[in-house]
């Protein structure tokens, strides 16, 4: 790990934004993030963003979603924030479906007899599946 003294953390004041945060306290919430300049006054040359959150409820447990809102106004935010979790969801689903599919794909499974020949016993395993030690 490396040192703490030599990790910078330097905020970059020229992409600062100021955050205000909606709920229905039902369904999740929408963040605003507005840009501003280094002293706090709007920077009308950058676009602001929505970016709604929720929380889903699986089988595993809660899965926590994150996903940005195209939208000009909160209320155009309010109108797309189902169809963006919607979407966010689906290619949260893929993803994982995807991490599944590469973890299946790394087991190993051994063919029958390979654990005597590993174990140097030079034949197929003891009728039983007892383990014959010399």
């Amino acid at each position: 790990m490396a040192d703490l003294d030599e990790t910078q953390l330097q905020m970059d004041g020229a992409q600062l934004c100021r955050e205000e945060l909606f709920t229905d306290r039902r369904i999740g919430t929408i963040r605003h993030l507005v840009p501003v300049k280094l002293d706090g006054s709007p920077d009308p040359t950058r676009t602001a963003v929505f970016i709604g959150q929720t929380q889903i409820l699986t089988a595993g447990g809660t899965l926590p979603l994150s996903f940005d809102i195209p939208a000009a106004t909160l209320s155009e935010a309010v109108a797309k924030f189902g169809a963006a979790a919607k979407l966010a969801l689906e290619e949260t689903l893929q993803e994982l479906q995807e991490m599944q599919r590469r973890a299946a794909s790394q087991l190993v499974i051994p063919e029958p007899g390979a654990a005597a020949s590993i174990l140097g016993t030079g034949g197929a395993p003891a009728p039983g599946g007892r383990i014959k030690l010399r």
